[in-house]
């Protein structure tokens, strides 16, 4: 079945693919990898950028079953790639079980947030890909293919944070760890000084902190998501949010989750907005950049002598801290990173000479750009940002010679 032309959540992005397809069974998914000259994965169309568009044949995978299985043995869960982590979360916690991360919007697609590198929040806490224990995807014959962390520990590390680059990834199996209770507080008009001079306090004052700034003022909001099993840390900056607030300071907090240190499932509190909250239509804007942690300072003096340029524009900045890791194309590839989110205005004629204005400032400091955010930065700038860009490229020729899974927006990263 095809259906036609279809928008990201964004509203920035309508999809060039001549079909879309929304298959029922894996083995329509796969008849249909096969059928296709060139074929693209979308997951819940929360990607800004054009890495999901294609001019071949695009597939959704929502209609296939929503399997959420848990191995208490092997402590993983193995989930359909369509699902969402809203949908995950609720069975995991209805079994006892927990993941360790999620991202601040819960209705984003496992697979398609595995894929881009997205993250959460906190400073031992890798980005989400990193829970991925094995994949299985579609090849470019229609064929499966199952990779592992142990049984392919050589190629794995690449196969994860792919960009859907070596097949239609159908399931994933996730470590999950035994459920547990977080309470949210929020610290207001804590100084943009104290928090570059005591970076390392407030990123660990609490096992998620996301710290919110429009720049221009030279003050932030902080939220803390600290776990109850563990002990309270001393740091405490600004005061004392006394009602719910939301990260954009003129909207009403209703949507978000319980604050004022009410504790709560983890899955309730890790996103910064509720999992029954059905988002509509973005109505803005994003880029965000993975900056070394030890750059971050220097980030955040460059961006507040930035912050009148900022500011007609720029809805909220977020700052996040994510630990290191393996996986070849995930922006934390073996650095810990601070994060600078931006949430734009929905104007796509002022917005990107901002971003090249922030990228000319946070480029040189070693910034990469989410793969699923807007930048104006060359293609092959960003490729060169990885050292292990040309073994993915090897990886991704392998796994798919005819080149059935790239589109232009891969072509000019890792060019074959």
């Amino acid at each position: 079945m095809s259906e036609p032309r279809a928008r990201n959540w964004g509203g920035n992005v309508t999809f060039a693919a001549a079909r879309l397809h929304r298959p029922r069974t894996l083995d329509e998914l796969r008849r249909i990898v096969a059928a296709s000259r060139r074929i693209r994965a979308l997951g819940s169309g929360h990607s800004f950028s054009a890495v999901a568009d294609t001019t071949g044949d695009l597939v959704r995978l929502d209609r296939l079953p929503h399997t959420v299985d848990v191995d208490p043995d092997s402590s993983t869960v193995t989930v359909a790639a369509g699902a969402t982590y809203a949908e995950v979360a609720t069975r995991l916690q209805a079994a006892g079980y927990a993941l360790a991360n999620l991202a601040s919007l819960p209705h984003i697609s496992v697979a398609g947030s595995v894929a881009t590198g997205t993250h959460g929040s906190g400073e031992a806490l890798p980005c989400l890909a990193a829970q991925v224990r094995a994949v299985r995807l579609v090849g470019p014959e229609g064929d499966l293919v199952d990779l592992d962390r142990d049984a392919d520990p050589d190629t794995f590390p690449g196969a994860v944070v792919a960009l859907g680059a070596l097949g239609v990834v159908t399931r994933l199996t996730l470590d999950v760890e035994p459920t547990y209770r977080l309470a949210q507080h929020v610290r207001v008009g804590v100084p943009l000084d104290e928090v570059a001079e005591r970076l390392d306090e407030v990123f660990g004052a609490a096992y998620s902190v996301s710290v919110f700034t429009h720049w221009i003022d030279g003050e932030a909001v902080v939220w803390l998501k600290r776990r109850t099993d563990r002990p309270v840390a001393d740091w405490a900056g600004g005061r004392a949010a006394t009602v719910p607030v939301h990260p954009v300071p003129e909207l009403p907090a209703d949507n978000c989750t319980d604050q004022l240190d009410v504790p709560g499932p983890w899955h309730e509190r890790l996103p910064h907005f509720r999992p029954d909250y059905v988002p509509g239509s973005g109505r803005e804007l994003q880029s965000e950049y993975y900056l070394p942690r030890h750059r971050a300072t220097e980030a955040i003096a460059a961006l507040r002598r930035l912050a009148p340029v900022l500011d007609p524009v720029l809805q909220i900045s977020e700052l996040r801290a994510v630990r290191g890791d393996d996986l070849w194309l995930s922006p934390a590839y073996r650095r810990d990173s601070v994060t600078v989110h931006f949430t734009w205005a929905d104007d796509p004629v002022a917005v990107p000479p901002v971003i090249r204005a922030v990228e000319e400032l946070l480029l040189p400091l070693g910034a990469r750009p989410h793969w699923g955010k807007l930048s104006a930065a060359d293609p092959a700038r960003i490729a060169a940002g990885y050292e292990r860009a040309e073994d993915f490229r090897k990886l991704a020729a392998s796994l798919d010679p005819v080149g059935r899974f790239r589109n232009a927006h891969l072509d000019a990263l890792f060019p074959a």
